[in-house]
């Protein structure tokens, strides 16, 4: 594995992102909560770049069976990766889509050494 400095840990804040080339692939790089993340800026949908998209939350949906009614509930703020072409939501921790059971973005080793952000390839 070649290791690639991509950021100093000042430069991304929690909930802060970098989109860089490496290796002729786009990897994004995610601070969450004071953990790095970093995923191929690809949406296993139609290829759109996933890195790029928003990070918001989703609604959780629950359904009364007794009562034929249903509540909706805004949960995982700032958590949730939508990809900008079609809106496809993955966990920006683990890189799971959210409709999709077998789908996970492809991910890349991060660790932190002397202040600075590595990805391993």
């Amino acid at each position: 594995m070649t290791e690639h400095i991509v950021a100093q840990v000042d430069e991304l804040q929690p909930g802060d992102r970098k989109v860089v080339q490496l290796e002729g692939r786009e990897i994004g790089v995610f601070n969450v909560d004071g953990e790095y993340v970093a995923y191929s800026n690809w949406c296993s949908h139609q290829s759109g770049p996933v890195c790029e998209g928003n990070i918001t939350g989703t609604y959780e949906a629950s359904f009364d069976r007794e009562t034929l009614e249903y509540e909706l509930e805004w949960c995982e703020e700032g958590y949730v990766l939508n990809c900008p072409w079609h809106g496809w939501e993955y966990d920006i921790r683990s890189g799971s889509c959210l409709s999709r059971q077998k789908v996970k973005l492809p991910s890349y080793p991060v660790s932190v050494k002397d202040e600075n952000i590595v990805i391993d390839l």
